[in-house]
């Protein structure tokens, strides 16, 4: 899998993109700084955003190529971010350390979906929130209708509003449904499809 993602990032262009995905940004809009972690980020595109508002972003993911981009972001926007080459299980921050976490199109098969979200939220400070985008099961037959929309293949790694409540038991959803989109995100996230949307509070 490592090698599919260096694979995908080892081009000039970014892959999904360089502006942040717009659900993330409408919501990030709205809070005060803080300290957030953006799990497998990729190329940086999130991070980067949070911390031109002045957020201590700190992020991961298993590439090394998307390492290098997210850095190269970075500097082209002129701020700084704490990017480490890892997955979730390397990870070593301490428990209730993060204000928010952004989970965007980070899609977990079943298998382990539940006990990585769990994870993810031990790191989240008490009323620290939970922001989500992520294709949904319907994700499927627009996908068939058109493969540029991209996402998951397998249905294990489709999200819906019964799996994400049994992973975040306990929360607080402001926002929690299924939307309808066009996805306008670089060269592998374009066209209409449906996404889970979440914005949860611990």
């Amino acid at each position: 899998m490592k090698e599919f993602w260096n694979a995908r990032y080892n081009t000039e262009s970014y892959a999904y993109g360089k502006n942040p995905n717009q659900y993330f940004k409408d919501q990030i809009d709205l809070l005060p700084p803080g300290k957030i972690l953006l799990a497998a980020e990729g190329e940086g595109r999130n991070a980067v955003y949070a911390a031109s508002l002045g957020w201590d972003v700190f992020a991961y993911d298993f590439s090394e190529k998307a390492y290098q981009k997210a850095m190269a972001l970075a500097r082209e926007k002129q701020v700084e971010i704490n990017y480490q080459i890892a997955s979730l299980s390397d990870l070593t921050f301490a428990d209730a350390f993060f204000d928010v976490i952004g989970l965007i199109y980070v899609h977990f098969p079943d298998s382990i979906r539940t006990s990585n979200h769990q994870k993810l939220s031990s790191l989240l400070k008490k009323r620290g929130r939970i922001i989500l985008e992520a294709f949904s099961t319907n994700h499927p037959q627009y996908q068939k209708i058109n493969p540029r929309v991209g996402g998951p293949k397998m249905p294990t790694q489709l999200y819906s509003e019964e799996k994400l409540r049994t992973d975040f038991e306990g929360f607080e959803f402001t926002q929690l449904k299924e939307e309808k989109i066009t996805l306008e995100e670089g060269t592998f996230h374009n066209g209409i499809t449906t996404v889970m949307r979440m914005h949860a509070l611990k």
